[in-house]
């Protein structure tokens, strides 16, 4: 690969630095699936004498140098990080219970985990940290980062807090709408740099298709993706409030949407909130009648277990030999034992008073369904 040379540096250089693996270099000669795997362009594929057959563009370079921790760390008394707005709001804001445990957890520990900041600077990851620490004062530390640009940063953030963060796919997707204006300049100045890459190659590439990318860099499916995006033009505000507060899913807020967009735009908000109620009512329902059989499951299972039972001497001492029972762990379900004792007990009485009631209940309840 010496024959392109970027900064006087010949391209092996970067593929190194991007891979770390030196058998992976010589592997990647003449091999499609390898140089894909390795993160290397197969168009660019590497000819059997080990020459390239064209020069990579700028921007293709760039991809192949990954993101790096530069190993650089300062401490909040020699560099001031800097805060942008757009880094900052990338997220959805902590609920107060989530930045009040954060709160107290660096109050007791202090800050052991270190601020992310790019070469600039700039706060990758932390701005919560960030705050606590200034609001007490206390010291902190920061790592740099190395990104290609601020997109791949925020894709880093995003990816890094999806794991920590209970986040639905409206909250991706509204993520993902901020990144499309940055989506849309990389893929432009994509497309820029591959409209004449080749002498011999002289096809050109599809245009980049925008929800697609930005479905993939949030990590939801490209459908979601566009209900999304039409649902934050389109929706009346009822149905974007339900969205945000989790009350709603997309696919719900979807229908209900285009039920509405038949209707003239003066009664939309309406309708929109009167289905809404209608669907709460209808989950109310459901939440309740899930709740009633989970109850029956439960006397059903723990009956169904009881009987299984044979409390001999034996059995019970094969028991306590098996699973190794402490003196203070025999305590323990003697005094169980006699509980649920007490709870058949119950059982058995709230059943028997019960039962003159019991030829009445289809009645009854054909009386409250009529109801």
């Amino acid at each position: 690969m010496s024959g392109v040379k970027v900064n006087d540096r010949p391209i092996g250089y970067f593929f190194r630095e991007a891979c770390h693996d030196f058998s992976l270099m010589e592997r990647a000669k003449g091999s499609h699936t390898t140089q894909r795997r390795a993160g290397l362009p197969v168009r660019n594929r590497i000819g059997e004498n080990g020459t390239s057959q064209r020069k990579l563009s700028k921007v293709e370079l760039k991809e192949m140098v990954f993101l790096q921790n530069t190993k650089i760390e300062y401490s909040s008394s020699e560099r001031t990080p800097v805060v942008l707005p757009e880094m900052e709001e990338l997220l959805p804001p902590l609920s107060a219970e989530q930045f009040s445990s954060l709160e107290s957890d660096i109050l007791e520990n202090g800050c052991y985990a270190p601020i992310i900041v790019n070469e600039d600077m700039v706060i990758i990851d932390g701005h919560n940290r960030l705050r606590i620490c200034e609001k007490h004062g206390l010291p902190y530390k920061m790592l740099v980062f190395s990104f290609s640009d601020l997109l791949e940063a925020k894709q880093w953030a995003l990816d890094t807090q999806k794991g920590r963060r209970n986040l639905s796919n409206w909250d991706l997707g509204q993520i993902a709408l901020r990144l499309k204006p940055e989506i849309e300049a990389r893929a432009k100045a994509n497309q820029g740099t591959r409209t004449d890459l080749s002498v011999n190659s002289p096809k050109s590439y599809p245009p980049t298709d925008t929800r697609k990318e930005m479905a993939k860099a949030v990590g939801i499916g490209e459908q979601a993706m566009g209900r999304i995006s039409q649902l934050a033009e389109n929706a009346p505000q009822s149905l974007k409030n339900a969205l945000e507060s989790k009350e709603l899913s997309i696919n719900r807020g979807w229908r209900i949407m285009k039920a509405v967009q038949q209707l003239p735009p003066e009664e939309r908000e309406s309708a929109a909130a009167e289905m809404l109620s209608a669907v709460r009512e209808i989950d109310q329902l459901d939440a309740e009648a899930d709740r009633r059989h989970k109850i029956a499951g439960l006397f059903c299972k723990a009956y169904e277990r009881a009987v299984l039972l044979t409390p001999t001497e034996e059995n019970v001492r094969i028991w306590a030999e098996c699973t190794r029972m402490t003196p203070e762990e025999i305590e323990d379900s003697v005094q169980e034992s006699y509980e649920l004792a007490q709870t058949f007990q119950t059982i058995g009485d709230l059943l028997k008073n019960a039962v003159s009631c019991v030829h009445q209940w289809p009645d009854a309840l054909s009386a409250q369904g009529q109801n």
